[in-house]
C-alpha cells in the first residue's frame, strides 16, 4: 500500500512540474467581431476577406481598412525550477521547517499506555443494572 501510494504521489508530482514547465500559443481569428478560428499548434485559417494590398503605384494610395484582425495569447511556462532554502528569510524558513516537521509526525504512530488506573481494582458488580432496566446501547 505505501509503494502505491509513493507511485501515485511521484506521478502527480512530475505532472505538476511538466504542467507549471509547459508554454503555448493560442492563435485566433476574427472577421469584424465575429471569431472564425482558433489554433494551439498551428497558423489560423483565415476567412478570406482580406484587404489585398495592390503593387501597382500608379494607382491612388487610398487603401480600404480592414475588417479582419488576428490575436496571440502567449502563456509562457515557468523556467527556473531550482529555489534555495537559503534565499528564504527567517520566518519562511521557520514555517518550512514546522510543516515538515507537523507533515511527518502525521504518519508516526505514537505509542502511549493509560497508566492512571493500574494501583485500582475496578467496584465491584452488585446487580447488572442494564439487564435490570432493560436499556441497552446497540
Amino acid at each position: 500500500m505505501k509503494k502505491i501510494f509513493y507511485k501515485i504521489v511521484s506521478f502527480c508530482m512530475a505532472l505538476l512540474v511538466f504542467i507549471s514547465t509547459l508554454s503555448f500559443t493560442i492563435e485566433s481569428h476574427y472577421c469584424g467581431d465575429v471569431l472564425v478560428d482558433t489554433s494551439m499548434f498551428g497558423s489560423v485559417e483565415s476567412c478570406g476577406m482580406e484587404v489585398q494590398k495592390k503593387s501597382t503605384s500608379s494607382e491612388c494610395n487610398i487603401t480600404k481598412k480592414d475588417c479582419c484582425s488576428d490575436e496571440q495569447l502567449v502563456l509562457d511556462g515557468q523556467d527556473n525550477l531550482k529555489t534555495s532554502f537559503h534565499k528564504l528569510d527567517k520566518e519562511q524558513q521557520l514555517l518550512v521547517a514546522t510543516f515538515i516537521y507537523s507533515y511527518i509526525n502525521l504518519f508516526t504512530e505514537q505509542q502511549t499506555e493509560n497508566t492512571s488506573f493500574v494501583d485500582y481494582s475496578p467496584p465491584l458488580l452488585v446487580r447488572d443494572v442494564q439487564v435490570l432496566d432493560q436499556t441497552f446501547l446497540i
